[in-house]
């Protein structure tokens, strides 16, 4: 490897429809929540399902199309960079959080079962 860089890859399924905000100079962002699941079999031999959630942010014309094809359910895969961030809130209680900025995005196409 001669470069590391920061990059991760996700494919789920979206949790919530694409909340997008504009700015002033024609700027979008688009947030939305992504589940991942992993399956494996427990002590006991039982099949257990792993749920994570994700948040992902998209800027200018990926939040475009987030906004315009997304909704919730949605199964997508997509690469990005991790972003660590902090914020006050209302309350004045420091926040992290922790998102994926995404640079690519693939969405799938699947038939109803």
């Amino acid at each position: 490897m001669n470069t590391l860089k920061n990059s991760v890859r996700l494919t789920g399924f979206l949790g919530n429809d694409p909340e997008v905000k504009t700015f002033s100079n024609d700027g979008t962002l688009a947030r939305v929540s992504i589940a991942t699941n992993e399956r494996y079999r427990n002590g006991q031999g039982e099949w257990v399902t792993d749920t994570q959630w994700h948040s992902l942010v998209f800027w200018g014309k990926q939040a475009l199309f987030a906004q315009k094809s997304l909704s919730k359910g949605s199964e997508i895969a997509v690469e990005g960079k991790l972003v660590n961030r902090q914020y006050v809130d209302k309350d004045g209680v420091t926040r992290y959080v922790t998102e994926v900025n995404v640079n690519e995005i693939l969405q799938f196409n699947r038939k109803p079962e």
